[in-house]
């Protein structure tokens, strides 16, 4: 099969770089720029090849170009009554689906519907040498031993061009309703523990600033019984989509603030709060931001003992890395992975690690 015009000139560009060793940056919309360490090498820029390839709204799934905007997938998503459920940041409108992917983000709904990676069908990736590699398919059950589709999913691109992607979509809940609860971090943390417990429709967590809000997705009469049982304050339709959107964004003040360094921690939902600390805490509990000026070492440790992960979000590096530092064991797996698919280490050198 004759390869596409746009991604023929997006591989002559990447072999010549690959010859003479010179690295390239891979690059959308560039809205995750801080996304990530180093920004290194001659832009490659993704949006040159884009477009939706197939939609099929009966079987769920939809396939796209990696330089496709994100809006733009949402769109025709949305005039089928469907979404993608992982709710990726869009940050600004000029994100694609290609650097979601890379990226690997999710939304509020994360923790009740899937990350980004359990969406992701399958892939398309150039190599460095130009070999346009196919991973996965366009169903649920396609996948036989390493599952590379997913693995890209976050890979921030040192892996090679995500040249398209196939995704799973999921109809549109039919209703929601956000409520609000005055309390302290702790109480929230309690009461999202125990609604894990209970069969609700729950699709969406948060506390900050004394007042935990939980979002409910479903039928009507699924809706009216959880918020029977839960109790609280209903807020209206307006102002709840203002909150998750502000959420899902990162456009609220909260994150918008410059004045300490912000940290994502990643932990089981379980953790204490006064162990982990967290200004503002998602997904149950599992996802913790805290502004905070104490040292790298000091936060990452603290999160290591709770067997989590800490990434300094925003703020001034200093020469702390962004993620939070690989074992071993899982560094040497990314090694190898780099060297099978990029052994001159042309992609996105340096953004996701020093050492690749």
């Amino acid at each position: 099969m004759a390869m596409e015009p746009s991604l023929a000139d997006l591989r002559e560009r990447i072999v010549a770089a690959n010859a003479a060793k010179t690295p390239l940056r891979l690059r959308g919309g560039g809205t995750k720029d801080f996304h990530g360490e180093a920004l290194v090498g001659d832009v490659l820029d993704t949006r040159v090849h884009r477009g939706v390839v197939d939609y099929e709204p009966s079987e769920l799934v939809i396939t796209a170009r990696c330089g496709t905007p994100l809006a733009e997938i949402e769109t025709a998503l949305a005039q089928h009554g469907q979404f993608l459920p992982f709710e990726p940041p869009i940050f600004h409108a000029d994100a694609t689906i290609g650097g979601v992917i890379a990226a690997g983000l999710s939304g509020p709904r994360r923790a009740s519907a899937g990350a980004a990676r359990d969406f992701v069908l399958g892939a398309h990736l150039l190599d460095a040498h130009g070999e346009l590699l196919r991973f996965g398919g366009q169903v649920m059950k396609n996948v036989a031993g390493f599952d590379v589709a997913r693995l890209l999913c976050g890979s921030l691109g040192v892996l090679g061009l995500i040249a398209q992607v196939s995704l799973k979509a999921l109809p549109r809940p039919r209703e929601e309703v956000t409520l609000r609860f005055e309390c302290n971090d702790a109480e929230a943390l309690a009461m999202f523990h125990r609604w894990r417990a209970q069969p609700l429709p729950i699709s969406a967590t948060c506390w900050h600033d004394g007042i935990a809000s939980v979002r409910l997705s479903g039928s009507s009469s699924a809706l009216r019984a959880a918020c029977a049982a839960l109790g609280g304050t209903m807020i209206n339709e307006a102002e709840a989509l203002a909150w998750w959107s502000s959420l899902r964004q990162q456009s609220h003040e909260f994150f918008r603030r410059s004045d300490k360094p912000l940290w994502r921690l990643s932990l089981p939902a379980t953790a204490p709060i006064d162990a982990s600390g967290g200004d503002l805490v998602e997904w149950s509990g599992a996802l913790r931001w805290l502004r905070s000026e104490t040292p790298a070492g000091g936060i990452r440790t603290r999160t290591e003992k709770l067997c989590g992960t800490a990434t300094l979000w925003r703020g001034e590096r200093n020469g702390v890395p962004m993620f939070h530092p690989l074992a071993a064991f899982n560094l040497e797996l990314n090694r190898r992975l780099k060297r099978q698919f990029d052994p001159n280490g042309i992609f996105n050198r340096g953004r996701m690690s020093a050492e690749f």
